[in-house]
């Protein structure tokens, strides 16, 4: 860790390679794409398990999510979709206390995909967006409409997460200053060897 006049530095290359890489996602969205085929659920779990403060992982990825928004226009479910990605978000934390494994990788993204469609699906059939009755058959109806959406939403979100967990296992491998730093009993960073 580099230090100046006894301050941290504050742009040290994983924050910047982390944070391209969600930028770069997050201008995904924005290019043409099938329905619901986008990185949102990858670029959550890959902030929740990369950044490395919480501030940071909530932060960079919404921004990206509300640059893109600007881009693709704002609807009325959009403070769903954001719950939706900052909890994603959190399973992303899981991911960094758990392991990065493909596993947990595997896991977590198929978390985030159905908790995405549990929250959207009810938030369509909840708020005036939606033209289904406000009784239980109306909430099966649109769970049910929604499901070619869902399988969408699930092979995007587990290909980027290939594409985006793959991508910084291999440059942590080829550049060892991008790897996470090792973190002693007191809380200090200790070299990487």
């Amino acid at each position: 860790m580099q230090t100046t006049e006894g301050t941290e530095s504050l742009i040290r290359p994983r924050t910047v390679v982390i944070t391209g890489v969600v930028l770069a996602a997050a201008a995904l969205r924005v290019a043409p794409h099938p329905m619901n085929f986008a990185p949102i659920g990858a670029l959550a779990l890959f902030g929740g398990a990369y950044f490395s403060t919480k501030k940071a992982a909530f932060t960079v990825p919404l921004l990206s999510l509300v640059a893109g928004d600007v881009f693709i226009g704002f609807h009325p479910l959009v403070p769903y979709v954001y719950a939706s990605f900052l909890v994603s978000v959190v399973l992303g934390f899981w991911l960094r206390r758990k392991g990065k494994s493909a596993e947990h990788i595997a896991a977590a993204t198929a978390a985030s995909a159905v908790q995405f469609f549990l929250v959207t699906n009810f938030a369509v059939w909840a708020t005036s967006t939606g033209t289904y009755p406000k009784n239980a058959g109306g909430l099966i109806a649109c769970y049910v409409a929604g499901l070619p959406f869902f399988w969408n939403t699930l092979a995007g979100d587990a290909f980027y997460a290939s594409v985006l967990f793959g991508a910084m296992q291999l440059a942590e491998q080829r550049f060892p200053s991008l790897r996470e730093p090792l973190v002693g009993e007191a809380g200090q960073e200790l070299a990487l060897r």
